[in-house]
């Protein structure tokens, strides 16, 4: 049976404590898995406003209706309103993802700092990050986290590095096709990475002719064919836990329909050879319907050498 794997971010307060218990409800009604990586620290979703003044931010704004998702009091969470601490303060919730049967990870601390800040980090600010999450983590869990999903796709070789360090036993960081030993700059990571294959629904809605009455339509789409890999479809608690659920049931329909098995990206990781995966550069790049750049899955990692033998 074909697999696909959820990989379910929750960025902020609102998300953690509205859109996760639906996405459970709705996720255990239809008997399937998934993976929950969430934010642990301060929610700043309201410092995201600034991105408006750059270009083509304001239009992709519009183009997905983000407004309409995140709700006027997140858009002003962290700026006029305070930052609520959504480890604390949502923990009950988070807990009860992983008691109901689901794999959690982490996304990270803070998202919107993370976003703006990690390109140019350097290896103490990454370390601090990233070991502030992992402490709340243990805190909430009295276990230590195994799976990093940075937010936005966005790393650097700091933080790269600091997932082999911390012991992950995966990782899912950037976008691309297959799961793959990652290789930064000529350096190996010993931490595996499934990445996110599949578009989100942000980055389909408005190209064309693609709605919200039809995304679920044009995501079937692209898995109706065969694949030679494992799909990873990237949703989020503040869009397909709330609005967007009717959309996230017509995916989880008609991926039975193709025959998928819909599950954890546990599932995917217990099936891997590290052994034999391939080695993978990781750089920076673009994906269509999303601004800026983020970490992508490039080329074999000495393919024209392997080539040439």
């Amino acid at each position: 049976m074909r697999q696909l794997a959820l990989r379910i971010t929750a960025s902020t307060y609102r998300g953690t404590l509205q859109g996760i218990p639906n996405l459970v409800e709705l996720l255990r009604r239809h008997n399937v898995g998934a993976t929950f990586l969430f934010s642990l620290g301060p929610d700043h979703s309201g410092r995201a406003f600034r991105r408006l003044f750059r270009a083509g931010h304001f239009r992709q704004a519009r183009r997905t209706r983000a407004f309409s998702h995140y709700g006027i009091a997140t858009l002003l969470t962290g700026t006029v309103l305070p930052a609520p601490h959504i480890g604390r303060r949502a923990a009950a919730v988070l807990r009860g993802v992983r008691d109901s049967g689901f794999e959690v990870g982490l996304q990270g601390w803070d998202r919107y700092t993370w976003e703006e800040c990690i390109t140019s980090a350097d290896a103490a600010w990454t370390e601090r990050q990233m070991a502030l999450a992992a402490d709340t983590y243990a805190d909430i869990y009295q276990t230590t986290p195994t799976l990093h999903g940075a937010a936005g796709w966005q790393m650097n070789a700091h933080a790269l590095r600091l997932t082999q360090r911390m012991g992950m036993k995966y990782a899912s960081d950037t976008r691309g096709t297959h799961p793959y030993i990652p290789v930064q700059n000529g350096e190996i990571i010993l931490c595996p990475q499934i990445p996110t294959t599949l578009p989100c629904t942000g980055e389909l809605l408005g190209f064309n002719g693609v709605s919200e009455d039809n995304v679920a339509e044009a995501l079937l789409a692209l898995t109706a064919g065969a694949n030679d890999h494992p799909h990873v479809f990237t949703l989020s608690a503040e869009r397909e836990g709330m609005k967007l659920a009717p959309v996230l049931e017509k995916l989880l329909t008609g991926w039975h329909e193709q025959g998928y098995s819909i599950t954890a990206m546990q599932d995917i990781a217990d099936q891997l050879d590290r052994d034999t995966l391939p080695h993978h550069q990781v750089i920076r790049g673009s994906v269509p319907g999303r601004i800026g750049t983020l970490m992508v899955q490039g080329a074999e990692f000495l393919a024209n050498w392997k080539d040439a033998a």
